[in-house]
This record gives C-alpha cells, structure tokens and sequence, in this order.
C-alpha cells in the first residue's frame, strides 16, 4: 500500500528540510515547494493527499495559495504560521484549511496533527449503507454524497465526518468535547473555535437561511444537534 504523499511548501530552507526529514522519517513521501505558485503547479500535476504550508512566502502566500485550491479541491491542508493569536486561526479555518500549527511546534506536534488529519480524510466506513433524508437535505454514508434540494453539496474531509457524526446521532446533543474528540482527536479537546467555525461552514452549505438554522441546532454552553432525520436503508 503506498504511502500518503504530502507538499511541504515553506521558503525557509530550514523549516521545509525539518518538516521534509521528518515526514520521511514517518515513511510519508514527500515534494517540497518554496512559494504558492510553485506549489499550485504541483498540486495539478501531482495531486498530492496533504498539503502543509507557511503562510509567510514571496510570490504567492500561504493565504492566496489557500484560496486558489479551494477553489477546485478539497484536499487537506495544514497551515503554519507564527501568528498565534485566535483570530489569526480563526481567519484560517474560514478558508477552508484543516489544522493550524504556529511556529515554533515539536515535531511530535506537527505529526499528530498530520495523522489526525489523514485520519478523516480516509476515514469512511463502507459498512453503513444507510440514507438519512430531513427535508431538503439528503445524507448518502455509504457514498460519501451530500445532497440539498438534489444539488450535490461539496464538502472538504472534516466538513463531512462532523456532519456524519451529527447525522449518526440525529436528535441528540453531542457535546463540544465529544465532537472535537471524535472528529479532529483526544488532543483537540479545547479547541472549540475549530468546532464553531465548521458548524458555520457546514450551515453555510446545507442550510436555506445560515442565520437561522432548521437542520444543526445550537445547545448554548453544551454542544449541537442535527435534527432527527427519517432513516432509509439501500
């Protein structure tokens, strides 16, 4: 089985040779990019299954090169960056990044957060072949297929285990620690902006009017719930 292949895209030679080692370490293969233009051309040609980038990069920054891929592909992206400030992650995830790291991390840091990304991106269980249907909205498990109003629904690899895991749990409140435990890992479990910013991404593409939310519910001060959905079975 081959390994995953990740781009490592950074201009600091230091940062992308350590990043890079270690990667390689782990059995991982690696390409490696210096600006997001470079990395643009790879990631058409290559298709690599991870991508963690700097934010701070001549020619085309880390933020534009995010946007850009967004803008055809869900692949799973881990952004560096020195700013550690909440807004600065928040600002992040709202483009559709995956996991952000500041500067400086342990490498045993960086690579959890590289396995638990992996993790959701293959993490599909091909035994559930249940349907949910609530109204407008349409959740195929077996294939991997969101639907809304019959218009298939893109979403990236975390928009689509938190939405799995409400649906599996339709009707009751899951909890902010049990939803960041099962869909990002144990070692998220403070994390809540990445749980509030998905549930808005999420609303944002499965809701009629976001604002005011008819499938993901809102427990303040406990967590979230999906509306009971009618269970159908292929």
């Amino acid at each position: 089985m081959n390994q995953p292949t990740i781009l490592v895209v950074d201009d600091d030679p230091i940062v992308l040779k350590f990043v890079s080692a270690n990667l390689r370490a782990r059995d991982f293969q690696v390409i490696t990019a210096e600006d997001g233009e470079a990395a643009l051309k790879i990631i058409e040609q290559k298709l690599p299954d991870l991508i963690i980038v700097d934010t701070v990069m001549p020619r085309m920054d880390g933020i534009e090169m995010c946007q850009r891929v967004r803008e055809w592909s869900q692949v799973p992206i881990v952004m560096l960056s020195a700013k550690g400030e909440l807004q600065d992650t928040v600002n992040a995830l709202n483009l559709g990044v995956d996991d952000y790291v500041t500067k400086p991390f342990s490498v045993d840091e960086l690579m959890a957060r590289v396995q638990a990304v992996l993790r959701r991106k293959s993490g599909i269980s091909t035994s559930d072949t249940s349907i949910l249907v609530n109204d407008d909205l349409t959740v195929n498990f077996a294939e991997r297929r969101v639907t809304v109003k019959d218009k298939e629904i893109n979403l990236t690899p975390t928009e689509y285990h938190l939405l799995r895991e409400l649906g599996q749990n339709a009707g009751q409140v899951l909890t902010h620690p049990t939803l960041l435990s099962r869909i990002w890992g144990a070692e998220y479990g403070n994390e809540r902006e990445y749980l509030r910013v998905y549930i808005g991404r999420l609303r944002n593409k499965i809701e009629t009017d976001p604002q005011n939310p008819k499938h993901i519910h809102t427990r303040a001060g406990v967590g979230y719930c999906l509306q009971k959905l009618g269970p159908k079975k292929v």
